[in-house]
Protein backbone atom coordinates (compact mmCIF):
# COMPACT_ATOMS: atom_id res chain seq x y z
CA UNK A 1 0.00 0.00 0.00
CA UNK A 2 1.37 3.42 -1.01
CA UNK A 3 1.41 5.91 2.06
CA UNK A 4 -0.08 9.10 0.98
CA UNK A 5 0.64 12.24 2.34
CA UNK A 6 -1.02 15.63 3.61
CA UNK A 7 -0.86 18.27 6.07
CA UNK A 8 -2.86 19.01 9.24
CA UNK A 9 -3.08 22.52 9.58
CA UNK A 10 -4.51 24.98 12.60
CA UNK A 11 -6.01 27.61 11.06
CA UNK A 12 -4.76 29.72 14.21
CA UNK A 13 -2.99 33.10 14.66
CA UNK A 14 -0.94 33.94 11.62
CA UNK A 15 -3.19 31.50 9.92
CA UNK A 16 -6.36 32.39 11.28
CA UNK A 17 -7.26 34.15 7.88
CA UNK A 18 -9.03 31.60 4.52
CA UNK A 19 -6.56 33.63 2.04
CA UNK A 20 -3.83 32.67 3.65
CA UNK A 21 -4.98 29.07 4.30
CA UNK A 22 -5.80 29.40 0.59
CA UNK A 23 -1.81 30.42 -0.61
CA UNK A 24 -0.71 27.95 1.72
CA UNK A 25 -2.93 24.84 -0.20
CA UNK A 26 -2.29 26.27 -3.16
CA UNK A 27 1.95 26.14 -2.34
CA UNK A 28 1.15 22.39 -1.17
CA UNK A 29 -0.18 21.30 -4.69
CA UNK A 30 2.60 22.82 -6.29
CA UNK A 31 5.17 20.88 -3.87
CA UNK A 32 3.45 17.45 -4.38
CA UNK A 33 1.20 17.21 -0.88
CA UNK A 34 -1.45 14.73 -1.66
CA UNK A 35 -3.63 16.53 0.93
CA UNK A 36 -4.66 19.35 3.40
CA UNK A 37 -6.96 19.37 6.86
CA UNK A 38 -7.11 21.88 8.73
CA UNK A 39 -8.45 21.57 12.37
CA UNK A 40 -11.96 22.66 13.07
CA UNK A 41 -11.79 24.54 17.03
CA UNK A 42 -13.99 27.53 18.58
CA UNK A 43 -11.13 27.95 21.12
CA UNK A 44 -7.98 26.99 21.47
CA UNK A 45 -6.94 28.27 25.16
CA UNK A 46 -4.73 30.94 26.13
CA UNK A 47 -1.89 30.73 23.86
CA UNK A 48 -4.11 31.03 21.09
CA UNK A 49 -6.23 34.38 20.03
CA UNK A 50 -7.69 34.01 16.64
CA UNK A 51 -9.22 31.05 15.06
CA UNK A 52 -10.09 30.89 11.73
CA UNK A 53 -13.59 29.16 10.42
CA UNK A 54 -12.35 25.95 9.19
CA UNK A 55 -15.06 25.20 6.23
CA UNK A 56 -14.97 28.90 5.12
CA UNK A 57 -10.58 27.92 4.90
CA UNK A 58 -12.40 24.55 2.95
CA UNK A 59 -14.22 26.52 0.55
CA UNK A 60 -10.75 28.28 0.00
CA UNK A 61 -8.91 25.03 -0.79
CA UNK A 62 -11.14 23.56 -2.78
CA UNK A 63 -10.72 27.06 -4.87
CA UNK A 64 -7.44 27.49 -5.11
CA UNK A 65 -6.73 23.69 -5.58
CA UNK A 66 -7.38 20.95 -7.95
CA UNK A 67 -6.00 17.39 -6.79
CA UNK A 68 -5.54 17.90 -2.78
CA UNK A 69 -7.67 16.04 -1.29
CA UNK A 70 -9.30 18.37 1.90
CA UNK A 71 -12.03 18.41 4.86
CA UNK A 72 -12.31 19.15 8.65
CA UNK A 73 -10.04 16.77 10.65
CA UNK A 74 -12.20 16.84 13.03
CA UNK A 75 -15.40 18.18 13.61
CA UNK A 76 -17.61 17.79 16.48
CA UNK A 77 -21.06 16.79 15.30
CA UNK A 78 -22.22 17.24 18.87
CA UNK A 79 -22.13 20.87 18.31
CA UNK A 80 -23.54 20.79 15.09
CA UNK A 81 -26.82 19.93 13.36
CA UNK A 82 -26.83 17.03 11.31
CA UNK A 83 -29.13 18.12 8.78
CA UNK A 84 -26.88 21.75 8.25
CA UNK A 85 -23.37 19.50 8.02
CA UNK A 86 -25.01 17.27 5.96
CA UNK A 87 -25.83 20.49 3.18
CA UNK A 88 -22.47 21.87 3.82
CA UNK A 89 -20.69 18.73 3.10
CA UNK A 90 -22.59 18.32 0.14
CA UNK A 91 -21.64 21.29 -1.27
CA UNK A 92 -18.25 21.30 -0.63
CA UNK A 93 -18.08 17.78 -2.05
CA UNK A 94 -19.55 19.37 -5.73
CA UNK A 95 -17.67 22.88 -5.00
CA UNK A 96 -13.91 20.15 -4.57
CA UNK A 97 -15.16 17.82 -7.54
CA UNK A 98 -15.43 14.78 -5.27
CA UNK A 99 -12.41 15.90 -3.05
CA UNK A 100 -14.04 16.82 0.17
CA UNK A 101 -13.58 14.55 2.91
CA UNK A 102 -15.60 14.90 6.24
CA UNK A 103 -14.07 14.35 9.35
CA UNK A 104 -15.90 13.52 12.54
CA UNK A 105 -15.43 13.05 16.44
CA UNK A 106 -16.20 13.53 19.95
CA UNK A 107 -14.59 16.74 20.41
CA UNK A 108 -12.96 17.96 23.59
CA UNK A 109 -13.87 20.22 26.28
CA UNK A 110 -10.59 20.82 27.97
CA UNK A 111 -10.81 24.46 26.92
CA UNK A 112 -14.22 24.66 27.05
CA UNK A 113 -15.43 24.57 23.84
CA UNK A 114 -18.70 23.28 24.77
CA UNK A 115 -19.16 24.16 28.22
CA UNK A 116 -18.58 27.65 27.35
CA UNK A 117 -21.42 28.04 25.30
CA UNK A 118 -23.89 25.76 26.44
CA UNK A 119 -23.43 22.54 24.44
CA UNK A 120 -22.83 19.10 26.21
CA UNK A 121 -19.66 18.87 28.50
CA UNK A 122 -20.19 15.28 28.70
CA UNK A 123 -17.77 12.79 26.73
CA UNK A 124 -20.31 9.79 26.82
CA UNK A 125 -23.52 11.79 25.84
CA UNK A 126 -21.60 13.74 23.11
CA UNK A 127 -20.45 10.01 22.17
CA UNK A 128 -24.07 8.88 22.15
CA UNK A 129 -24.90 12.51 19.82
CA UNK A 130 -22.16 11.15 17.84
CA UNK A 131 -23.78 7.59 16.84
CA UNK A 132 -27.48 9.49 15.97
CA UNK A 133 -26.45 12.74 14.41
CA UNK A 134 -24.34 9.58 12.05
CA UNK A 135 -27.23 7.81 11.19
CA UNK A 136 -29.17 11.34 10.48
CA UNK A 137 -26.07 12.72 8.37
CA UNK A 138 -25.05 9.63 6.05
CA UNK A 139 -29.18 9.10 5.12
CA UNK A 140 -28.99 12.61 3.89
CA UNK A 141 -25.56 12.62 2.69
CA UNK A 142 -27.06 9.30 0.87
CA UNK A 143 -29.84 10.72 -0.49
CA UNK A 144 -32.35 8.63 1.41
CA UNK A 145 -35.53 9.80 2.68
CA UNK A 146 -35.01 9.70 6.44
CA UNK A 147 -37.43 9.56 9.17
CA UNK A 148 -35.84 9.64 12.32
CA UNK A 149 -37.17 11.06 15.80
CA UNK A 150 -34.48 10.34 18.19
CA UNK A 151 -32.92 11.21 21.87
CA UNK A 152 -31.05 14.08 20.32
CA UNK A 153 -32.15 14.54 16.65
CA UNK A 154 -35.24 14.29 14.62
CA UNK A 155 -35.55 14.48 10.63
CA UNK A 156 -38.67 13.78 9.57
CA UNK A 157 -39.67 12.42 6.38
CA UNK A 158 -37.00 14.25 4.21
CA UNK A 159 -34.43 13.89 0.81
CA UNK A 160 -31.66 16.06 0.38
CA UNK A 161 -30.17 16.53 -3.08
CA UNK A 162 -27.18 16.95 -3.87
CA UNK A 163 -25.97 13.67 -2.65
CA UNK A 164 -22.25 13.87 -4.14
CA UNK A 165 -19.85 11.16 -2.85
CA UNK A 166 -18.71 12.02 0.91
CA UNK A 167 -16.24 9.67 2.53
CA UNK A 168 -16.33 9.71 6.56
CA UNK A 169 -13.47 9.68 8.79
CA UNK A 170 -13.82 8.99 12.52
CA UNK A 171 -11.39 10.53 14.75
CA UNK A 172 -10.46 8.68 18.45
CA UNK A 173 -7.10 8.11 20.63
CA UNK A 174 -5.38 5.16 20.69
CA UNK A 175 -6.41 2.27 23.05
CA UNK A 176 -10.11 3.15 22.97
CA UNK A 177 -12.23 0.99 21.37
CA UNK A 178 -15.43 2.23 20.75
CA UNK A 179 -13.52 4.87 18.22
CA UNK A 180 -12.57 2.07 16.64
CA UNK A 181 -15.91 0.12 16.06
CA UNK A 182 -17.51 3.33 15.00
CA UNK A 183 -14.91 4.47 12.65
CA UNK A 184 -14.83 1.10 11.01
CA UNK A 185 -18.69 1.03 9.71
CA UNK A 186 -17.28 4.24 7.59
CA UNK A 187 -14.57 5.40 5.47
CA UNK A 188 -11.41 5.96 7.96
CA UNK A 189 -9.83 6.28 10.94
CA UNK A 190 -7.77 8.92 12.45
CA UNK A 191 -5.96 7.82 15.11
CA UNK A 192 -4.77 10.36 17.94
CA UNK A 193 -2.45 9.75 20.09
CA UNK A 194 -0.02 6.76 18.83
CA UNK A 195 3.05 6.39 20.60
CA UNK A 196 5.20 4.81 18.02
CA UNK A 197 4.81 3.04 14.44
CA UNK A 198 4.73 -0.18 16.27
CA UNK A 199 1.14 1.08 17.27
CA UNK A 200 -0.46 0.85 14.04
CA UNK A 201 -0.29 -3.22 14.14
CA UNK A 202 -2.71 -2.83 17.28
CA UNK A 203 -5.01 -0.89 15.25
CA UNK A 204 -4.86 -2.52 12.14
CA UNK A 205 -5.26 -5.37 14.30
CA UNK A 206 -8.40 -3.95 15.77
CA UNK A 207 -10.12 -2.51 12.77
CA UNK A 208 -9.80 -5.95 11.16
CA UNK A 209 -11.56 -6.95 13.84
CA UNK A 210 -14.91 -5.20 13.08
CA UNK A 211 -14.87 -5.86 9.22
CA UNK A 212 -14.28 -2.11 7.68
CA UNK A 213 -15.50 -1.44 4.24
CA UNK A 214 -12.63 -1.65 0.95
CA UNK A 215 -10.70 1.37 1.07
CA UNK A 216 -10.57 1.83 4.62
CA UNK A 217 -8.26 4.92 5.26
CA UNK A 218 -5.83 4.55 8.28
CA UNK A 219 -4.97 8.11 8.97
CA UNK A 220 -1.81 9.42 11.61
CA UNK A 221 -0.54 12.73 12.24
CA UNK A 222 3.04 13.55 13.12
CA UNK A 223 4.95 17.13 14.11
CA UNK A 224 7.22 18.60 11.43
CA UNK A 225 10.42 17.13 13.17
CA UNK A 226 9.59 13.72 13.43
CA UNK A 227 11.30 11.14 10.69
CA UNK A 228 8.37 9.89 8.74
CA UNK A 229 10.21 7.09 6.86
CA UNK A 230 9.21 4.82 9.98
CA UNK A 231 5.70 4.95 9.96
CA UNK A 232 5.62 4.34 5.92
CA UNK A 233 3.85 1.23 4.48
CA UNK A 234 3.53 0.49 8.49
CA UNK A 235 -0.71 0.16 7.99
CA UNK A 236 -1.27 3.61 7.22
CA UNK A 237 -2.68 5.23 4.37
CA UNK A 238 -2.34 8.47 5.11
CA UNK A 239 0.35 10.10 6.82
CA UNK A 240 -0.09 13.80 7.84
CA UNK A 241 2.41 16.42 8.81
CA UNK A 242 1.30 18.81 11.48
CA UNK A 243 1.02 22.62 11.20
CA UNK A 244 0.43 24.41 14.87
CA UNK A 245 -1.50 24.67 17.06
CA UNK A 246 1.17 27.25 19.00
CA UNK A 247 3.36 29.84 17.99
CA UNK A 248 2.55 29.41 14.70
CA UNK A 249 4.97 31.16 12.02
CA UNK A 250 4.12 32.02 8.43
CA UNK A 251 7.24 31.92 7.28
CA UNK A 252 8.35 28.82 9.00
CA UNK A 253 4.45 27.32 7.89
CA UNK A 254 5.34 27.81 4.32
CA UNK A 255 9.00 26.50 4.64
CA UNK A 256 7.43 22.75 5.52
CA UNK A 257 4.82 23.12 2.78
CA UNK A 258 7.26 24.20 0.03
CA UNK A 259 10.05 21.22 1.20
CA UNK A 260 7.34 18.79 0.01
CA UNK A 261 6.24 15.19 1.26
Amino acid sequence: MTTRRGLFVAPFDVLADPRVVGDLAAAAEEAGWDGFFVWDHLQYGERVAAVADPWTCCAAIALRTERLVLGPMVTPLARRRPQVLARQAASLAVLSGGRFVLGLGLGDDWVGEFSAFGDEPDPKRRGRMLDEGLEVLTGLLAGERVDHDGEHYVARDVRFRPAPSVPIWLAGRFGNRAPVRRAARHDGFFVIGLDGPDDLDAVTSGLAEHDPPPGFEVVVDLRPEQDVAPWLDRGASWVLTRIGPYDLDLDEARRVIDAGP
